[in-house]
């Protein structure tokens, strides 16, 4: 009933008893109900509701033999399938969910046609509408043969829906009918005990700021009893800049009134002091969630003999609940906030699938996210073999390489375990970089998952001890999982990407990546080179030793052409027995050289032996023409010489005269 009674809030109450008065004199006393009325924001409440109405509904049904026959579901607002009301036919909840779909956006009955074991049938939804605004706050479900739906069977089931919507607000109009009556009763019960209580109410629950509730109710109790010394000792989770208020002690004896009231939730009291005119009072501030704190109050006797108990346990419990909806709001704002949080960061990882990019987006929205003083990413690098120091604000940090296990970053990512720390001073066995480096005292750290693998870590720092909290640490682990999530779509597109731009059989780029490469590059650069490589005879390889070997040698050559060459060179398999070599900024003589080693150690290093052919071809900034297909040509037309001349050899493009070409003998 707690979703129910949220229809009749405060406000809702005041706004019902006006109408009350109001038809009094009018002539249908109960005029005012009918104007009540369900908003979109109590959709999302309505379950309990919908079910009872449902079930209510499906049981008037009996009378109705050739309806009862019929599936019937009913649907949220949104068009989502209540999975645990009885009576529900939970086989067609994805053609009901998808008719609902399509009647959210018409406004209007719509349906979905499937045969089902050689049956054509019909499953639709009908919306339900609120009686003032029209809003759909839910759908009721309904499936029947197809030949049943066209003869009229639509009809009927939304004549029958009607009848559903009466019992829904039957129902609802007996919630606030019952909960008026309560209040009522309740509030005239009360009225005459709480009227001072009230007005401290009053203003404690103007206010919907945490410090200002906790100011209000010390100062509504000092002045209530100014000779009393008063102090509010409050959980660790809360901190205040008010000078009466302190955190509550770890370690308090059993019979201290704080430990007694905070344990048991009630007022406690202690006469039994050295002094023998001084009465002890614990206070439990608590709400329907727990007890957040105890106010202490130290008086003498001739004071605590004017002291109602019984009035300041309800000071103290109104404080409390006045504390708790404080604390609920403020929490909902900080969820609403979380919530905006991780939808920015979200939109803003996709916005880019690479990985560089990503990890700095994230360490930028996670310093803001969470006020830090210092971020720092970490991930797996196993060709380092440890942990990359990815992004990190503290420059001596930046690319460092970490060793797995050592520190608190190697320990989330060993354990795969979130860490948060208060007070790193306090922890002298623990050791880390980032905190030592900094000089920080707080640290939240969780690991970073991709794929349901650790691959790295994220912590955040700051130089105040006990600056974040419990409710931050779970925040980082909920944008861990969504960063994640980025570096795993920026991995497995980069990964597509690899394999799209290699060839298959020999792992080199492919031909389509090298013309985009070379064009990239006559953009930039002012000089380059490029060999085109072909093994000689490899037909008769192919014909002598069969196909499987000739894919053997093809790699081994490919081999031989990769470790020959460059890192920032780029090598691609031009086409069947073709290979080609790029060479960024180097010179013709430069080149020659390069494919010198290469036609050599084919000639000596495969098995069967075979040779290669090279032509080559170089490009400047001084040429008249720039551009890949001209490059390609010119070192064809040199390997074409080279073929002709005998093979094993390699011919360079001279550019004179139209592009003659001139050889270079083998040895």
């Amino acid at each position: 009933m707690s979703e129910q009674k949220a229809y009749a809030s405060q406000d809702s109450r005041m706004l019902i008893q006006d109408k009350l008065h109001a038809s009094r004199d009018s002539e249908d006393p109960t005029a005012w109900l009918r104007e009540t009325e369900i908003v979109s924001h109590d959709f999302p409440y309505l379950a309990n509701l919908i079910a009872d109405s449902f079930e209510e509904w499906i049981d008037g049904l009996e009378a109705l033999p050739f309806a009862k026959s019929w599936d019937w579901c009913v649907l949220n607002f949104e068009g989502r399938y209540f999975a645990n009301i009885a009576d529900q036919q939970e086989r067609w909840r994805h053609q009901w969910e998808q008719a609902a779909a399509a009647s959210l956006l018409s406004g209007a009955t719509s349906s979905v046609q499937l045969t089902v074991q050689g049956q054509d049938m019909s499953f639709f939804t009908i919306p339900l509408i609120t009686r003032v605004d029209k809003e759909i706050f839910a759908f009721l479900g309904c499936a029947m043969p197809t030949q049943q739906y066209l003869m009229g069977g639509r009809d009927t089931a939304e004549a029958i829906s009607l009848q559903y919507r009466t019992i829904f607000y039957h129902k609802f109009e007996h919630i606030f009918v019952t909960d008026l009556a309560s209040v009522h009763q309740h509030a005239e019960r009360e009225s005459n005990r709480r009227s001072l209580l009230f007005q401290i109410v009053q203003r404690m629950h103007d206010n919907i700021d945490v410090n200002a509730v906790l100011t209000e109710v010390i100062d509504s109790i000092s002045a209530m009893y100014p000779g009393a010394r008063l102090e509010l000792f409050m959980s660790q989770d809360h901190r205040s800049t008010h000078p009466q208020v302190k955190p509550l002690p770890f370690q308090m004896s059993s019979d201290d009134v704080c430990a007694r009231a905070f344990k048991d939730g009630r007022v406690a009291l202690n006469t039994n002091t050295e002094d023998q005119h001084i009465v002890e009072i614990g206070l439990p501030l608590g709400g329907k969630q727990g007890v957040y704190g105890v106010f202490h109050m130290v008086m003498d006797n001739s004071i605590f003999m004017d002291v109602d108990l019984r009035f300041l346990s309800m000071v103290a419990d109104t404080a409390g609940t006045a504390f708790e909806n404080a604390k609920l709001y403020e929490r909902s704002n900080q969820l609403i906030r979380e919530l905006r949080m991780s939808n920015e960061l979200t939109q803003r990882l996709n916005q880019s699938l690479r990985l560089g990019d990503i990890f700095q987006f994230a360490f930028e929205e996670l310093l803001e996210m969470f006020g830090a003083d210092y971020c720092c990413i970490l991930h797996m690098n196993e060709e380092k073999g440890g942990l990359e120091v990815i992004a990190c604000n503290h420059s001596s940090l930046q690319n460092e390489i970490l060793e797995v296990g050592q520190g608190l970053g190697g320990k989330v990512y060993t354990t795969g375990e979130s860490l948060i720390m208060s007070n790193y001073i306090d922890n002298p066995n623990t050791t880390s970089r980032l905190m030592n480096a900094t000089g920080s005292q707080s640290l939240i750290a969780t690991p970073l998952s991709v794929g349901g693998e650790v691959r790295g870590a994220i912590m955040l720092a700051h130089r105040d001890a006990h600056y974040f909290s419990y409710d931050n640490y779970r925040l980082l682990q909920a944008m861990a999982g969504h960063i994640g999530l980025a570096v795993g779509n920026a991995r497995l597109h980069a990964e597509v990407r690899r394999l799209a731009n290699r060839d298959s059989l020999t792992g080199l780029y492919a031909r389509h990546y090298l013309d985009e490469e070379i064009k990239e590059r006559q953009s930039k650069d002012f000089c380059g080179c490029l060999i085109v490589v072909d093994i000689d005879q490899f037909k008769m390889v192919n014909d002598t030793y069969g196909h499987q070997k000739g894919d053997k040698i093809l790699k081994e050559v490919s081999e031989i052409v990769k470790s020959s060459i460059r890192q920032g060179d780029i090598a691609a398999r031009w086409g069947g027995e073709e290979l080609s070599v790029y060479l960024p900024l180097m010179g013709v003589e430069q080149a020659v050289n390069v494919a010198e080693r290469i036609r050599k150690r084919v000639m000596n290093e495969t098995e069967p032996n075979v040779t290669v052919s090279c032509g080559i071809a170089e490009w400047s900034w001084m040429d008249e023409r720039v551009s890949v297909e001209s490059l390609f040509y010119r070192a064809d037309m040199a390997l074409y010489k080279a073929k002709n001349n005998g093979r094993n050899q390699v011919i360079v493009d001279t550019k004179e005269n139209g592009g003659g070409v001139k050889g270079l003998p083998h040895k």
